[in-house]
């Protein structure tokens, strides 16, 4: 039988829990996608990240047991406007077969179109009707948390942000946490393999007994960092639960963290200039 890892809870600023790691879901669809869901669930993942952009709402709607799974899902940037986010949220309530969301984000800010304010307002209104239990964001910069949070006194519990050891993020970190904001990261691993493949990396997960993914994501939890790794694969999905039985040194961790670059991003998508699907 598959060995099921058990993954600790981490506290939300409103008081709810939340899986310390996730399955991401961009690209995992169809029957495919339900199953790749289900591989995941069997080896223990509690938490489950969609988004109506990624297209996966319905595979992961079809592939969960409700009552026992974390889910999170976002809103798409041209959904914007106080009653069209609304709307946008029932309508994936709706695909998904569910009662309500455990989390939901603004995807993108959008700042060339500055509705990220009444999106905001919108989201505050879901979880006052009991469509979602808690609310945050993605992408956001400290501009955007502050406009947000100084016009409704509402605070995000969390902000979802692009963080690998190519792009450290720890200014972003900060902002977070200055905030009591919990920071996710997408893509954790970066995108191909390059940080996969690098020699600090290979170095660990050789000391370590471990892969290099793994390396990745233990770096990510001991930052504060609840990773969302996607993976379609069995094998790989069971891996990268399996980070809670060692821990990097301080020292390691900040190795690490001299790996960021200027020229990071998987795809040079600045939050400040960024349109979603533009």
């Amino acid at each position: 039988m598959a060995e099921i890892h058990q993954v600790p809870n981490i506290v939300f600023n409103d008081g709810h829990l939340i899986p310390s790691i996730g399955l991401g879901t961009f690209q995992i669809r169809g029957n495919q996608g339900v199953g790749q869901i289900l591989s995941a669930l069997q080896a223990g993942y509690r938490l489950i990240d969609t988004s109506t952009n990624y297209d996966s709402e319905g595979a992961v709607g079809e592939a969960i047991p409700r009552s026992e799974i974390f889910v999170t899902s976002k809103l798409p940037g041209k959904y914007h406007h106080y009653a069209d986010a609304l709307k946008m949220i029932q309508e994936s309530i709706f695909r998904m077969g569910i009662d309500y969301f455990d989390l939901y984000l603004i995807h993108w800010p959008n700042p060339k179109r500055g509705l990220y304010l009444e999106a905001w307002q919108a989201l505050i209104q879901a979880r006052k009707e009991g469509l979602v239990r808690s609310i945050g964001v993605s992408n956001f910069t400290a501009e955007h948390l502050d406009k947000i949070i100084s016009e409704t006194k509402v605070t995000p519990a969390v902000n979802q942000i692009e963080v690998h050891p190519y792009w450290v993020q720890s200014e972003m970190l900060a902002v977070n946490k200055k905030r009591g904001i919990l920071t996710e990261a997408w893509s954790p691993l970066g995108r191909g393999s390059k940080e996969l493949s690098e020699p600090l990396i290979s170095t660990l997960a050789n000391k370590y007994h471990k892969n290099a993914g793994q390396i990745i994501l233990r770096w990510h939890h001991q930052r504060g960092i609840l990773p969302i790794p996607k993976s379609s694969s069995v094998f790989h999905q069971r891996e990268n639960l399996a980070i809670f039985d060692f821990a990097l040194s301080d020292q390691e961790v900040q190795q690490i963290n001299q790996l960021t670059r200027s020229d990071g991003r998987v795809d040079n998508q600045d939050p400040n200039s960024y349109e979603e699907f533009d």
